[in-house]
């Protein structure tokens, strides 16, 4: 009878081991931390186009999407262009589905890394913008789920991973690439793009909202996907058309399915955009992990559907 009870005993620790496992954190605010504080360090200089700063950003990137067997979409992961004289580049990971039909279809998740480098407004004699909400942070998240999804491999459609370069002179890389992989004829499915995700808000309801929220279901699909309100409408976002501003427009543009951004921030409730106080002390880090954490079963779900759920309202 002893040893009955001992075998239970034993059974039930590890069965208790193995749920505790299974809901392990797979994104954690220190390695948030440690990737934003790096891209947003006075040793980037601010990362505008043609610096040693983005170069150093760039090999970041890319030797973190190296490390987890993110291949490179092209040739190597660098997408390159020009604005006016200066070479610019976008950096694109790739990682296979596993189904041979849903494949051809491709999620893609993208941030821009760039940022303006040195702002016209000193503060305390500095004017150095390094750009820790803007965009340290989408670059985070980015970065953080190609290190989940490629561990983990369950994606029956493809993933790629978008960093983008001159969003703040027009969203010259998006621009460059949608044009790209649309005279490609690439399958998008859908875009989520991750912008300002260091802040959270005090007055809401959900976590995050999504540009360009009533053109079409993802919204409605992600809080499905989560069982949760993790999602909402900004009327900020609206008044101002961020859907716009933000690297999902051009892919939008070029193949009109749903393309949208994801944020925190929609500048009611952080002071210093393109400021040189954005800096990395100031990101609330777990609220970065909170949010991506629990949107990793939603981008799963996307990457996994038999059909696309995720769909243009009134088109």
């Amino acid at each position: 009878m002893k040893n009955l009870f001992y075998l239970l005993t034993l059974l039930l620790f590890f069965n208790c081991k193995s749920n505790l496992q299974s809901k392990h954190i797979a994104v954690t605010s220190n390695e948030l931390d440690e990737m934003v504080s790096y891209l947003a360090s006075d040793e980037l200089s601010g990362r505008d186009i043609g610096s040693e700063g983005i170069e150093k950003a760039a090999l970041f990137i890319e030797n973190k999407f190296n490390t987890y067997g993110i291949k490179p979409y092209f040739d190597n992961y660098r997408n390159n262009f020009k604005v006016d004289d200066v070479k610019a580049f976008n950096i694109v990971g790739f990682l296979e589905g596993s189904d041979k039909k849903l494949k051809e279809e491709v999620v893609l998740i993208g941030a821009h890394y760039d940022h303006i480098g040195f702002s016209r407004k000193k503060v305390s004699n500095d004017s150095l913008a390094n750009g820790a909400n803007d965009n340290a942070t989408g670059t985070s998240a980015v970065i953080a789920l190609a290190k989940h999804f490629s561990k983990k491999k369950l994606n029956k459609r493809s993933l790629m991973f978008v960093l983008f370069s001159a969003e703040e002179k027009g969203l010259l890389g998006s621009k460059h690439l949608a044009k790209k992989l649309k005279d490609e004829n690439l399958n998008l499915y859908t875009m989520v793009n991750f912008e300002m995700i260091g802040v959270p808000f005090q007055d809401r309801d959900y976590t995050a909202f999504v540009s360009g929220y009533e053109m079409s279901n993802m919204a409605e699909k992600i809080n499905t996907y989560t069982k949760s309100n993790l999602i909402g409408f900004s009327e900020v976002s609206k008044k101002y058309n961020l859907f716009r501003a933000s690297d999902n427009h051009p892919f939008y543009y070029e193949f009109k399915v749903p393309c949208q951004t994801i944020s925190s921030c929609d500048r009611s409730n952080y002071d210093y955009y393109h400021h040189v106080d954005d800096e990395a002390e100031k990101m609330d880090y777990n609220h970065m992990a909170n949010l991506i954490n629990k949107l990793i079963p939603a981008i799963e779900k996307m990457s996994n559907t038999e059909t696309k759920e995720i769909i243009l309202k009134n088109e």
